[in-house]
């Protein structure tokens, strides 16, 4: 196993070459302060084969025995294509006292655009020299390229000049974010003279706001192919870039969350970070989240054990939206849906293998209304009633979100449907495929049924006399042939409903209210003023909508 050590290994370049050299099985070691604290430095080369050096000075002072103490050593350095006076100097020290030895000279990093984050939450960005050229580099293929030069083998001498596969303007790259984050971002053109002022008074060093200035006003490099003739994987684009970085320009969001638990007044809208995705997780721009009735006990802390809830949380189980970092097969631009937590925010982190697409007969947002109630209405129908041809089934509670789905499920299914429901609702019930529908005010509850599926928490005390198996996803029912259960996520069944949904077989009717009114709408619910599924959408969706 190679043993390789990597300076600079916090920073931009420093963590995805970590991340890829562990993945190419490669011990890693790594240092920051010890490059200037020679017994640390010695004790942290001890058994290393290759070294990553990162010289964080602009000066080359220090360099001549910082490298003599690495020795005949395998090292590769990253210098910068501008070949500033102490990096040709640092190349040659590298060259003199190194083993075997490569340097890379990229051009512009992409990830130099995040100087800009605060404008582009703004919606302006204002630079100097707006038509500048440059070919952005991703810096995961700068730490690839690195990889190959650290642990492969021709690569002794070599000197890399590393760009990215296209050149961009600097408003075609600002363009590119505001795309990225799904906003509007315009390019201002700033006069160089006061882009230099505004530097200095930030602090900037003279000699270095100047050099930057020049560089702006420099045409730009042609790109090169060097990413991909190392590496045999194409320089990755700067929309893909963008596109991975899109929560660091976002910086804070709107969410419900929950602090403590108690009565509706607990929920509270805040501006809080977007959340950044991790390894196989995509981040959502959400659409809407919908509401559902087991949301109150979550906010009422009767859930948290059972769920695993930490406080403060984030309110909302189902999401639709549309995928702005892409990962496990989904791409920037995807409409997806699915059972996640947190979902009661403009943004949201899901991992790739939870989320489908949504279906494209109803609105994005109405499909908010799909991933719970939907599969616990598929699970009730098809895994534990094991409804078919034939069957006559009660539905106990059909006029709410997950009856809607049970009614139709069960219709789709051949059975013979008897829906409960309340006046108001009788006529959706019948629309929906119900073939008797029951007024629970003023009826008994019918017998004779094969299949009782029940989703209200009130129930008579003759129900063991209405059918002959029971299906509860409220409260248990005591009766041997009775089953009482939780829907568990399920992409699969989800996306086979998705289908249905598109197909027609299945119709999605929903209320919709602003993220705003989420606390109120639990209100209602619990005075039982709620029926049908609600949807909550987003402030973009509210504003579409009354357009």
């Amino acid at each position: 196993m190679t043993r390789v050590l990597v300076s600079g290994a916090t920073g931009t370049i420093g963590r995805p070459l970590v991340s890829q050299l562990q993945e190419a099985g490669a011990d890693v070691r790594t240092v920051t302060r010890e490059l200037t604290d020679p017994a640390a430095l010695a004790a942290a080369l001890d058994g290393v084969d290759a070294v990553f050096l990162l010289w964080p000075f602009a000066s080359a002072e220090g360099a001549r025995e910082v490298l003599e103490l690495v020795g005949a050593r395998r090292v590769v350095y990253l210098s910068s294509a501008a070949a500033r006076p102490y990096e040709v100097e640092i190349e040659r020290l590298v060259a003199r006292t190194a083993r075997e030895w490569t340097v890379l000279r990229p051009h512009a990093f992409a990830a130099n655009t995040l100087r800009w984050a605060e404008q582009v939450r703004a919606g302006v960005v204002r630079q100097p020299y707006g038509e500048a050229r440059f070919a952005p580099l991703h810096e995961r293929d700068i730490a690839a390229v690195a990889v190959r030069a650290l642990l492969g083998d021709g690569h002794d001498g070599a000197v890399y000049t590393l760009t990215g596969p296209r050149s961009l303007t600097q408003r075609e790259q600002a363009l590119a974010i505001g795309a990225a984050i799904g906003r509007p971002v315009r390019w201002a053109e700033e006069p160089p003279a006061e882009a230099r002022e505004r530097m200095l008074g930030l602090g900037w060093p003279a000699p270095a706001v100047d050099g930057m200035l020049r560089a702006l006003a420099a045409p730009g490099p042609v790109p090169t192919r060097t990413v991909e003739e190392v590496t045999g994987v194409p320089a990755s684009t700067f929309e893909t870039w963008a596109n991975e970085h899109a929560a660091d320009f976002l910086a804070t969001m709107r969410a419900a969350r929950v602090h403590e638990y108690g009565d509706a007044s607990v929920i509270s809208l805040e501006e809080v970070p977007v959340p950044r995705p991790g390894p196989g997780e995509v981040l959502v721009e959400v659409a809407a989240t919908s509401f559902n009735p087991s949301e109150v006990g979550l906010r009422m802390g009767l859930l948290g054990d059972t769920l695993g809830i930490t406080l403060p949380h984030t309110l909302g189980w189902d999401v639709a939206g549309t995928v702005i970092t892409g990962a496990g097969g989904l791409s920037p631009g995807d409409r997806v849906i699915g059972l996640i937590d947190g979902a009661a925010a403009e943004y949201a982190v899901a991992r790739a293998d939870m989320l489908v697409r949504a279906p494209e007969r109803i609105p994005l947002a109405d499909a908010a209304a799909v991933p719970v109630a939907g599969l616990t209405a598929w699970q009730a129908v098809f895994e534990h009633a094991r409804i078919g041809p034939g069957s006559r089934v009660l539905i106990n509670g059909a006029g709410g979100g997950v009856g809607l789905f049970a009614v139709q499920l069960a219709k789709h299914a051949g059975a013979y449907v008897v829906a409960t429901a309340s006046p108001r609702s009788a006529a959706a019930m019948l629309a929906l495929g119900a073939d008797e529908v029951v007024d629970y005010t003023t009826a008994p509850l019918p017998s004779g049924n094969d299949v009782l599926i029940n989703l209200v928490a009130e129930l008579p005390a003759s129900v063991t006399r209405l059918a002959e198996e029971f299906v509860s996803v409220t409260r248990p029912i005591e009766h041997p042939q009775a089953v009482h259960f939780v829907a568990r996520n399920d992409p699969g069944q989800l996306a086979e409903l998705v289908a249905l949904i598109d197909k027609g077989v299945v119709d999605v009717e929903v209320d919709a209210r602003p993220l705003a009114a989420l606390a109120d709408l639990h209100r209602a619910a619990e005075r039982g003023n709620v029926r049908g599924k609600v949807t909550v959408n987003m402030d973009a969706v509210e504003r579409a909508r009354s357009q």
